[in-house]
């Protein structure tokens, strides 16, 4: 079963602030890569959306690369997938107790 990918607005807002710190510390081919990357991963959790770490309180992680982590629910009731947020790992983890 296919499951839908539903955003939330923090998910997308994060997501473009980590494009954004991508672009500015590297160069847009790397932005680029990315977001190929994160295409790639959302077709596979949209096929296996257990693949991730389970945190709790229907919270799952992704790990996307060294340095994001992607956060999402799961509805198996609706089939579907809410992202959270997209996290650079080197930001301070209390805030990200607070954004989830």
């Amino acid at each position: 079963m296919i499951y839908k990918i539903e955003w939330t607005f923090r998910a997308e807002i994060s997501f473009f602030e980590e494009a954004q710190f991508i672009l500015q510390k590297w160069n847009i081919y790397e932005v680029n890569k990315f977001e190929s990357l994160v295409e790639d991963e959302l077709k596979r959790l949209s096929i296996n959306p257990t693949i991730g770490n389970f945190k709790g309180d229907d919270i799952y992680s992704l790990s996307l690369s060294e340095q994001t982590t992607l956060f999402y629910k799961i509805n198996k009731d609706l089939s579907l997938i809410e992202l959270l947020l997209f996290w650079n790992n080197l930001r301070n983890p209390d805030d990200l107790i607070k954004l989830l």
